[in-house]
């Protein structure tokens, strides 16, 4: 089940000789593990963990393609992959010590415009294009949602890009989910093409974690051909999800590849997480792996303070911060160049480091009703256990 030995990948599109790239995209979906029972045939799981899967998975569903399973060293309980797509226990502990019950820190309701369009910032809209994910990642910030009937999803996306002409300080668009690419190829063009003629739009983003948990969807021709078309109207970005080096197989590096070849450019938004990255050198590893594929580090956000997750995923930051520094040390020029981030309701902030035990921020990104925040500069007091921008206390600025 471990990556080592998989066969070196060959081609523009896909050809590999793994089991993987001779399966149908869609076809394989309906073999994604679901049930503890399912789960069970991979790897044993005691009377304990399979009655809180049980528990788990009726609040938050499981969804695990069978390519994703492939990467977990069964006998390791500890083993990061399987800590990001299997639930566990923590998932039970819905309050924590630092108050564990925010279901929206990054302020999505507030700036919900209707019709899976929010619009946080006045130059960007984000459309929540789907509620599926080919994988339902256990730390996602969205997971009160995802997966689950809601009504934050786009219903007529003629409508989403209407909103997008009524208001021409929009840049750009980022269609998000969910993934966008679980939705099929006819779909995707019909949203890129409903968005290519507007002339305010200088590029769009298609957010999506499938070249790492489902990268066999990268190898249809046509997804592949409608990108390079639009690609020629457009700008096309794709910001993935890398999280851990043993993600990055051969499978997900031609996917990767695919993309590139098409013309697109691919940066990467990793999620800083207790047990899977939360250590210098599996950083550098990470962000070293990812360029030498083509991808650039773009981001690596502290894990937000979410319901079932904040308790055992998210790193405190007076850790964190010597974490991220130690690793930064080791990088070369590209490697480096990610931001680490806070993703809060009053918008991006970047972690710019620590002197002492005062915490230095920089606000790169501001909400639209307050657009005078951004580039401001923030101090807090660092604590022991304070994993986020309110556990800490203000500093005054001399």
């Amino acid at each position: 089940m471990d990556t080592a030995g998989r066969t070196e990948q060959r081609g523009p599109t896909g050809d590999l000789s793994s089991q993987w790239a001779r399966l149908d995209w869609k076809a394989e979906l309906k073999n994604n593990v679901t049930t503890p029972a399912q789960l069970e045939k991979y790897f044993p799981l005691s009377a304990r963990e399979k009655a809180d899967l049980e528990q788990i998975v009726a609040v938050h569903p499981m969804n695990i393609p069978r390519y994703y399973l492939s990467l977990i060293r069964p006998d390791d309980p500890n083993d990061p992959i399987r800590k990001m797509c299997v639930p566990g226990s923590g998932e039970l502990i819905v309050v924590g010590a630092m108050g564990d019950t925010t279901k929206d820190p990054y302020g999505d309701d507030k700036h919900d415009k209707g019709n899976g369009i929010l619009h946080k910032y006045s130059y960007t809209a984000l459309v929540v294009a789907t509620e599926y994910c080919a994988m339902y990642c256990r730390h996602c910030f969205r997971k009160r949602m995802v997966g689950l009937s809601n009504d934050q999803t786009v219903r007529n996306f003629q409508e989403a890009s209407k909103y997008i002409v009524d208001h021409p300080e929009i840049s750009n668009v980022v269609i998000s989910g969910g993934d966008p690419f679980l939705l099929p190829t006819d779909v995707i063009e019909a949203m890129l093409e409903s968005l290519k003629d507007i002339p305010h739009l200088n590029y769009m983003r298609l957010g999506s974690r499938a070249p790492v948990v489902y990268p066999m969807r990268f190898f249809e021709p046509e997804l592949l051909d409608v990108l390079r078309r639009f690609n020629r109207d457009k700008t096309l970005f794709v910001p993935t999800h890398f999280n851990h080096p043993r993600e990055i197989t051969p499978e997900a590096t031609q996917a990767v590849l695919n993309l590139r070849e098409a013309g697109l450019n691919v940066h990467n938004q990793a999620v800083f997480l207790r047990g899977v990255n939360d250590d210098a050198e599996t950083l550098t590893e990470l962000m070293n792996e990812l360029v030498r594929i083509g991808i650039n580090p773009y981001y690596l956000y502290q894990c937000m303070p979410v319901s079932r997750v904040r308790h055992h995923f998210q790193v405190p930051l007076k850790e964190g911060v010597d974490i991220v520094d130690r690793a930064r040390q080791q990088m070369d020029g590209h490697a480096k160049r990610f931001k680490f981030i806070i993703g809060h309701d009053i918008g991006k902030l970047e972690i710019c480091g620590r002197v002492d035990d005062k915490l230095i921020l920089k606000q790169i990104h501001a909400r639209s009703e307050h657009p005078e925040e951004a580039s401001r500069m923030l101090i807090r007091q660092l604590t022991d256990n304070g994993g986020w921008l309110d556990d800490l206390p203000e500093v005054e600025l001399a």
